[in-house]
C-alpha cells in the first residue's frame, strides 16, 4: 500500500484462516527518498511530458515495491500466493469515469515472480461508482462485531470512514483531508515531512475565521457515497483563502487549525450519519497524532482508540485490506460494497497479472 500522504510503501504479509481474523505474519515499511516523493507529488498537476514522466514514475515505484515485498518475504519463501498491489494515485477523478494509479503491475510480477492483482478502482468506477473508498469491506470482513456498533476512521492523507452496525448496512466514505495539508504545510515551513504526535500543531491555536473558511469547502456538504484527493484539498486551495487576511496568520495556528478541520470533519460526519454508534477506532499514520485523536475525543461523545485494541495494528490495516482485496480477486469474489461507493452492484475488481 502506498497512499496520499506519499510518505512510503507498506507491505504486509497475511493469511486468512477460514472463520478466523486475519493474520499478520510479517510487515516492512520503505520510505521514499525526496527525489521520488517531489516527483510523485509533481505529477498531480498537469506539467510537460506528464505521460511520460508518470511511466517513468510508475517503474521507480514498481522496483521499489518489489523491495518491499522481498522483504516481508524474506522469512517465508514458497509461501505467497499473490501480492495485492494499490498503486499510488496521480488522478482521481470519478465524476469524469476513471482514476490513474501508477506501478507498472506488469514490471512488479516480472521482478517477484508472483502473480501480481492490481488497479482495484478501475472497475467499481466503470459500473457507477466513486471506486473509493474500498477498504469498508475489509473492515466488515475483519471489524464489525454481533452487537457493538463501531466506527472505524482511516486517517492518511485523506480521511475516511467506515460504518459498522451489528446489523443493517455497511456504509463508508471519504469525510475530507487527514494528514495532508498537515503534512504540506509543515513541509513548507519546518522541512519536515508530518507533524510527530500533532506536536506544532499542538504549540497553535486554531484561528476561527479560517476554519469556518475551510469548512465551507463544498465537498464537506456533498452527502454519501462520495470519495475525495488532492484535487479538492490542496495548498493552493489553502492559500487562496490565506490571502484574504490582511495580516499573515501564526504558522503554527495554521496548523492547528488544519488538525482542527479533520477532526470536525470527521466527527460532524459520524455524528451526522453514524447514528447508534458506540465507539471509534482509528488506524492509518493519524493513529499516532495524539493532538489530533485528543480532538477527536472533545467532539464525540463516545470513546476514541486506535485499531490496536480490536486486535488490528492500525499501521498495517490498510496494507491488510488490499491484501485481502487480492484474495477476493484471485476467488472470483466481490470487492466493492455497493452501498460505499455507489457502484451499480457487488463486483470483481483488479487486474490480475500472472508471475
Amino acid at each position: 500500500m502506498s497512499g496520499t500522504s506519499l510518505d512510503g510503501v507498506d507491505a504486509a504479509l497475511c493469511a486468512f484462516p477460514a472463520g478466523e481474523p486475519p493474520h499478520l505474519i510479517a510487515c516492512h515499511y520503505l520510505p521514499y527518498s525526496d527525489a521520488l516523493r517531489a516527483q510523485l507529488l509533481a505529477l498531480h498537476t498537469p506539467q510537460h511530458d506528464e505521460m511520460h514522466l508518470a511511466a517513468c514514475a510508475g517503474n521507480a515505484l514498481a522496483r521499489l515495491y518489489a523491495d518491499a515485498v522481498q522483504a516481508v518475504i524474506a522469512d517465508h519463501p514458497g509461501s505467497v500466493g499473490a501480492v495485492g498491489c494499490h498503486g499510488q494515485t496521480l488522478r482521481h477523478r470519478p465524476e469524469h469515469g476513471y482514476t490513474v494509479q501508477i506501478g507498472n503491475a506488469a514490471l512488479l510480477a516480472e521482478l517477484t515472480g508472483l502473480p501480481v492483482v492490481a488497479d482495484f478502482r478501475s472497475r467499481d468506477i466503470a459500473a457507477g461508482g466513486q471506486g473509493a473508498p474500498l477498504v469498508p469491506a475489509f473492515h466488515a470482513h475483519a471489524l464489525r462485531h454481533a452487537t457493538a456498533h463501531r466506527v472505524i476512521a482511516n486517517i492518511g492523507g485523506i480521511a475516511n470512514i467506515t460504518d459498522l452496525p451489528p446489523t443493517g448496512t455497511v456504509r463508508g466514505w471519504d469525510t475530507g483531508p487527514g494528514n495532508m495539508l498537515m503534512d504540506a504545510w509543515i513541509q513548507r515551513h519546518l522541512g519536515q515531512h508530518y507533524d510527530a504526535n500533532g506536536a506544532w500543531a499542538a504549540s497553535g491555536t486554531y484561528h476561527p475565521t479560517l476554519l469556518d473558511r475551510l469548512l465551507d469547502h463544498p465537498y464537506l456538504a456533498v452527502s454519501p457515497p462520495k470519495s475525495a484527493g488532492r484535487e479538492q484539498f490542496n495548498l493552493g486551495w489553502l492559500d487562496a483563502l490565506l490571502k484574504n487576511f490582511s495580516t499573515p496568520l501564526p504558522s503554527a495556528d495554521v496548523q492547528a487549525t488544519l488538525l482542527e478541520l479533520t477532526a470536525i470533519s470527521l466527527a460532524s460526519a459520524v455524528m451526522h450519519d453514524c447514528p447508534g454508534a458506540e465507539a471509534l477506532y482509528v488506524c492509518g499514520g493519524g493513529a499516532h497524532n495524539t493532538a489530533l485523536l485528543a480532538r477527536l475525543r472533545t467532539h464525540l461523545p463516545y470513546p476514541v482508540n486506535t485499531t490496536q485494541a480490536l486486535g488490528l495494528d492500525p499501521d498495517w490495516v490498510e496494507a491488510l485490506a488490499f491484501a485481502w482485496l487480492a484474495r477476493q480477486t484471485l476467488h472470483h469474489a466481490a470487492g466493492n460494497l455497493p452501498e460505499v461507493t455507489g457502484a451499480h452492484g457487488p463486483r470483481v475488481l483488479g487486474a490480475i497479472h500472472p508471475a
